[in-house]
């Protein structure tokens, strides 16, 4: 590779992960989250991690999202070391975090809120964003009086609201049933499209692995990466067509063997 073609990877690296490792402490043990993980993540990427419960998938989320402080190794975003939360990254847990005393509406816009902005600027940005997700109508409705696919759309929505340049998504759908959650992958992908942003997206599903990502990367037991696979299958996607499509099977095959063989 030329000094010029190295620069211009480097330049399209948004998060950098070298020999990360992640011990906890439970009593007298230290219990090895993550150990000597290598990764790199490109700007306008959409890269899922894939891999069982327990191999430190959303302790590495929290860890390039700047929550939690490595036990050894660099984390970076856009060559920086990441020390703390940054304005450009928006996190998406699994866990519902909407304010149950704010109304959609107020949700949505609080990230502006808290930046200051003037309320009708962030108000008129938030309502946009409720519409964007399909929500137009429920603006002045209560958590309480959503649905668990709604909350995640207003949940996705307010992550939005940031204007984040970067995604963190740790199993977003995981507890919506099966029609819902097609919805809000092709929901997910619309908005990604064309955006420039890029995604990073926990899941231990496959399927959800394939339909959503350019890149799978396969996790075993303490983050141990087992398979860093390109997806080539084409866009824009359809859940229910590319589902039947050979190379899709093909690609599932390799993702469950490498999955298998992670455990181990």
């Amino acid at each position: 590779m030329t000094a010029a073609a190295a620069a211009r990877t480097d330049e399209d690296v948004v998060l950098g992960v070298q020999g990360l490792s992640k011990h906890f402490v439970k009593g007298d043990e230290a219990l090895v989250a993550l150990r000597d993980v290598d990764l790199q993540v490109q700007r306008g990427s959409f890269v899922v991690l894939l891999g069982r419960s327990g191999c430190g998938k959303s302790t590495l989320l929290n860890l390039l999202a700047g929550l939690t402080r490595p036990t050894a190794g660099r984390i970076t975003y856009r060559g920086e070391p990441v020390e703390g939360p940054r304005t450009q990254v928006g996190y998406l847990t699994q866990h519902d975090t909407l304010m149950p005393w704010r109304d959609v509406v107020r949700n949505v816009e609080m990230p502006r809120e808290i930046a200051g902005q003037p309320r009708a600027e962030r108000r008129a940005k938030a309502e946009e964003l409720i519409r964007t997700v399909g929500l137009g109508g429920f603006e002045n409705h209560y958590p309480r009086e959503l649905s668990g696919g709604m909350r995640r759309r207003a949940s996705l929505a307010r992550m939005l609201c940031a204007d984040p340049e970067t995604l963190l998504l740790d199993e977003p759908f995981g507890a919506l049933d099966a029609q819902l959650r097609t919805e809000l992958q092709a929901e997910l992908l619309r908005l990604w499209s064309g955006s420039g942003r890029t995604v990073v997206f926990v899941t231990h599903d496959i399927e959800e692995a394939l339909v959503l990502a350019d890149r799978v990367v396969v996790l075993g037991l303490a983050g141990r990466i087992v398979l860093d696979q390109q997806v080539d299958l084409p866009r824009p996607r359809d859940p229910d067509e590319v589902r039947v499509e050979p190379r899709f099977v093909e690609l599932h095959r390799a993702l469950s063997a490498a999955l298998k063989e992670g455990a181990r």
